[in-house]
C-alpha cells in the first residue's frame, strides 16, 4: 500500500463553475489522498456564487476558490500532475499546455449550469444536477485501485467513468 498523494487538476473553459465543484468535492471526498487542483483556459477571474452555493448546501468546502489559467500549473514549480480530468467539452477540444510528467488524462464532460437562464430555482437546480454528476464520477474515481491497477486498465477506467450518467459526449464521438 502507497502513502502517495495524488495531484489532480480540473480543467474547464470559466473555472468558475464545474471544475470548481469537483475540486471542492475531491478535496473532502479524497480523504486525503488527493491533492485537488482547479483551472481554465480562459479564466472569468471569479468563481460562480451559484457554485458556492451549491457546495455549502452539499456541506463542501466553500472558500479559498478562485478563478485561475491552466498556465500557473505549467510554469516552473508547479504542482506535478498524476491526473487530469477534462469537465467541460470546449476545454477538451482545446489545445492545452504540456504538462510534465505525462499525466493520465480523461474527458468528463458535464452541462454547464453557469449556461442556465431561468429562475433562481431553475438556476440552483443546474448546479445541484452538476454537483451530483460530478461527485458519481469522484466517488468511482476514489474507489479505483490506483497503487495496484496498470495503466491500460486505470485508462479504460477513467474513460468509463467520464461517460457515466450526465455525460456531454454523444454516443459515437470520439473523445
Amino acid at each position: 500500500m502507497t502513502d502517495k498523494t495524488y495531484n489532480v487538476l480540473f480543467l474547464c473553459t470559466g473555472n468558475s463553475a464545474r471544475s470548481i465543484l469537483a475540486e471542492s468535492i475531491l478535496t473532502k471526498e479524497g480523504g486525503g489522498r488527493f491533492q485537488a487542483f482547479s483551472a481554465g483556459s480562459q479564466p472569468k477571474g471569479e468563481v460562480n456564487p451559484h457554485a458556492l452555493k451549491e457546495l455549502q448546501a452539499l456541506g463542501y468546502p466553500a472558500t479559498g476558490y478562485s478563478s485561475k489559467s491552466w498556465d500557473v500549473f505549467a510554469e516552473p514549480g508547479a504542482p506535478q500532475m498524476d491526473f487530469i480530468f477534462t469537465v467541460c467539452d470546449s476545454a477538451h477540444g482545446e489545445a492545452c499546455p504540456v504538462w510534465t510528467g505525462h499525466p493520465m488524462t480523461a474527458h468528463w464532460g458535464v452541462e454547464d449550469p453557469a449556461a442556465v437562464v431561468g429562475s433562481e430555482a431553475e438556476i440552483q437546480r443546474a448546479f445541484a444536477t452538476a454537483a451530483r454528476f460530478l461527485k458519481n464520477r469522484i466517488m468511482a474515481f476514489v474507489s479505483l485501485p490506483l497503487s495496484s491497477i496498470d495503466r491500460l486498465a486505470l485508462e479504460t477506467k477513467l474513460s468509463q467513468i467520464g461517460a457515466m450518467e450526465g455525460t456531454t459526449r454523444t454516443p459515437g464521438k470520439m473523445a
